[in-house]
């Protein structure tokens, strides 16, 4: 619309008459055009904001590293999620910052493992993330749980992998009550490529029913981190298969999702309680072990940084290697669960090669 129509002025030789002084009711009727023009202009603008408001990325905490690398890759181009674990810390005994409540009181959705693994997020769900959507991975349709060994020297029928059939049916376990008893779930989920596809299709189907203006995106996301998943397996596939019939010791039970699906063969763990000091006799037993099984290696975690590894080892043919389940000193991203499992499956490579 011209300016001149608007202010209906007058027009001398079919142009506007913008030297021809106006009445004040004339005056009075430009200026409420103008007011109108500018209140439909400025309500335009308010309507594109509260659009882009309402496809903003939403407020996603996850837990630990690994989980927070799949959540992110699914979330690539809409939102980066905030991590609670930073790297190098154990989630067994992480106190939380004011940030991370903050983080989690401004939360639409949490992503966790569940107690066995984050414990110090119990509560805080309950009381910082009331009005967020809680997604407990563990819990998840279709996840394949495994038991947490019974103390620290394991039986030979416990790691007698057959044929190396990975599928739902190895020691499924009913996950409805959390119970640490004898039943007790191994928490390190996310060491099994099958169960990190699973934890993908989770992180998708919650974000798309929280944010379903990005469904596209994540759609795509979560197929692309798949497919990168399967190349990851196959290749640790192939590193792994010459070393799988040689036996080890690992610091904690935290491995064997990632045993089970390469074929590898724990015979023990240096503690069962990362936290607890391991006693003599437990020692004396495993040294036995290394002894009468020929372990090939004994292998260390970063967060913890055993004194007694080195002990253990002396006078044997074992060697000492690191492993480290939550990617304690990569950077956090996208990019760190492909690079943990990656530096997992050369440090059993490595470790357990004659070769090495």
């Amino acid at each position: 619309m011209k300016l001149y129509n608007i202010l209906a002025l007058p027009q001398t030789n079919g142009k506007p008459g913008m030297d021809v002084a106006m009445s004040p009711a004339l005056m009075s009727r430009a200026l409420l055009s103008l007011a109108c023009l500018c209140l439909a202009a400025m309500a335009t603008l308010g309507a594109g904001r509260t659009l882009a408001a309402d496809t903003q990325a939403p407020d996603v905490v996850a837990s630990i590293p690994p989980i927070h690398s799949l959540v992110a890759q699914v979330m690539d181009g809409v939102g980066e999620p905030h991590l609670l674990v930073k790297g190098g810390q154990s989630p067994h005994t992480y106190a939380m910052r004011p940030m991370d409540a903050k983080a989690l009181e401004s939360a639409d959705l949490v992503i966790w493992v569940g107690p066995e693994v984050e414990g110090f997020l119990t509560k805080p769900l309950d009381v910082l993330a009331r009005n967020a959507d809680v997604l407990t991975l563990i819990d998840s349709p279709g996840m394949m749980l495994l038991p947490i060994r019974e103390g620290g020297d394991w039986d030979e029928h416990d790691h007698d992998h057959g044929e190396h059939d990975h599928g739902h049916d190895h020691h499924v376990h009913d996950h409805g009550s959390h119970d640490h008893g004898e039943d007790a779930i191994d928490g390190h989920i996310w060491l099994s490529p099958e169960n990190a596809a699973t934890i993908i299709d989770q992180i998708a189907d919650n974000l798309i029913a929280l944010d379903p203006a990005h469904q596209a995106l994540y759609t795509s996301n979560a197929a692309d981190a798949k497919a990168q998943l399967e190349t990851l397996t196959a290749s640790l596939s192939d590193e792994l298969t010459p070393v799988e019939d040689k036996p080890f010791i690992v610091f904690h039970d935290g491995y064997h999702y990632f045993e089970q699906a390469f074929g590898l063969k724990a015979v023990g763990s240096v503690t069962v309680d990362p936290h607890v000091p391991t006693g003599g006799k437990h020692l004396a037993e495993l040294r036995e072990k290394i002894e009468e099984l020929g372990a090939v290696c004994v292998f260390a975690e970063p967060q913890f940084e055993p004194k007694i590894i080195q002990a253990l080892i002396d006078g044997t043919p074992a060697r000492s290697g690191t492993l480290d389940p939550l990617g304690a000193d990569l950077e956090t991203g996208p990019a760190l669960y492909e690079k943990m499992m990656t530096r997992m499956g050369n440090a059993f490579a490595t470790c357990l090669s004659e070769t090495s």
